[in-house]
């Protein structure tokens, strides 16, 4: 049987991403929610692999800026949408997408891949590391109590239409969270996405709803929920379940987080994705009730080394020579010499004897400064060849807040 991959033109959308529907479930997507991601679709950075007429494999990409540490934001290309019909798995088609794919992006000039993982075992092979981590939280709300800083009973809440509120909460996340490694840049039409409220997506709550938190009339923070009503024969139990939240001041957060404990007839909260050093947990009372969970969550690999290393900064100064092993993109494989810090940084090839020695795999994975290299080393995954090396690198490739991907593509 012979296959053909090719770029996908316009025209083959629909039955494009009608196979990837079938592939993830057979569940069609919400009308709304199927039109936003047409209409975000690059068909220049998306692949189709073809038996005959019929799709059987499916990738793409979108065009990111990606904060790193240090504020800046590093050209990156967020894989998406990657699915094999399941009458040809085992064909080497997810292979040659990844291998067209990577090759693609590099002529690009993109340093940077990233992507989340159905399964967090398939894109091991092909050198992505998992680089950041997210909390889910689900808080006994009837039990737990939020303490405020100074500064919480100046802010006003008051609930708004999203739409209505969609301005002002795009400003706070830009504030907020945009700069923080692991976040996308939302190019236009991406500050739909938090707006999608499809009924499939709300697990039996309510419309989505927008609470803006405001100071002297200006907003500084908001959250976005659903209310889940539930009875029992005891009396209310209902949920509330977060879609996000944010705020530009500590005393805001957590205003909005005990009004979300507060809210009349529910008896909890879930949060599905937090950041790691989330301040929620030095806020609640008793973090044993909070249901706390960690899960992996963007996945990255450099597709060019130097670039990719030498585009962030990092925490103290920094000279190491790396040995990378990278047998899907050969290119980057041998010896780099990496030297900058807090103002910058360069990545060279060099013939010097190396200091570390690990794969593309562990670079993607400490990239962001969430997962340390000495935490690597333990897991026989970075061994080091000059003494002190280990420590001093891991350091330097630290980040002062936990990266975070706060929404998928």
């Amino acid at each position: 049987m012979t296959t053909q991959l090719r770029p996908l033109a316009r025209s083959e959308w629909d039955r494009w991403f009608g196979r990837l529907e079938l592939a993830f479930g057979g569940v069609a997507q919400d009308p709304e929610e199927r039109r936003l991601w047409e209409e975000l679709t690059e068909p220049d950075r998306s692949i189709g692999v073809w038996d005959g007429d019929e799709c059987v494999g499916t990738a793409g990409s979108f065009g990111f800026r990606l904060a790193v540490p240090g504020g800046g934001h590093v050209p990156a290309a967020g894989v998406t949408m990657v699915s094999v019909a399941a009458t040809h798995r085992r064909r080497g088609i997810l292979t040659s997408m990844m291998r067209s794919q990577l090759d693609g992006l590099r002529g690009r000039g993109e340093p940077l891949a990233v992507l989340t993982a159905s399964e967090p075992e398939i894109y091991g092979r092909f050198g992505y590391g998992t680089a950041t981590h997210q909390l889910t939280v689900e808080i006994d709300s009837s039990r737990v109590r939020v303490a405020v800083p100074p500064g919480a009973e100046d802010v006003r809440l008051r609930f708004v239409p999203p739409g209505d509120g969609a301005a002002a909460c795009e400003r706070i996340y830009r504030a907020t969270t945009g700069s923080r490694p692991g976040a996308p840049a939302r190019s236009p039409g991406w500050e739909r996405l938090p707006l999608l409220d499809p009924p499939s997506g709300r697990e039996g709550g309510s419309p989505l709803l927008c609470v803006l938190a405001e100071r002297a009339g200006e907003a500084v923070g908001y959250v976005r929920f659903h209310n889940r009503p539930h009875w029992t024969a005891e009396g209310p139990a209902g949920s509330v379940l977060v879609r996000d939240v944010e705020a530009a001041e500590p005393a805001v957060y957590a205003a909005l987080w005990r009004f979300l404990c507060g809210i009349d007839l529910t008896t909890s909260v879930r949060s599905r994705n937090r950041p790691v050093d989330d301040p929620l947990l030095h806020l609640v009372s008793d973090v044993r009730r909070c249901g706390v969970r960690v899960r992996d969550s963007l996945h990255l690999r450099p597709v060019e080394v130097g670039a990719a290393l030498g585009a962030r900064t990092y925490q103290v100064p920094l000279d190491v020579v790396l040995d990378v092993e990278d047998a899907f993109c050969p290119w980057n494989a041998g010896r780099w010499r990496l030297t900058g810090g807090p103002g910058g940084a360069a990545c060279v090839r060099t013939g010097d004897a190396p200091d570390l020695a690990l794969s593309v795999r562990e670079l993607g994975a400490a990239y962001l400064g969430g997962v340390s290299l000495v935490s690597l080393a333990g897991a026989g995954r970075v061994r080091e060849l000059r003494g002190g090396a280990l420590g001093a690198a891991s350091l330097a490739f630290g980040s002062a807040v936990a990266p975070w991907l706060p929404h998928g593509f």
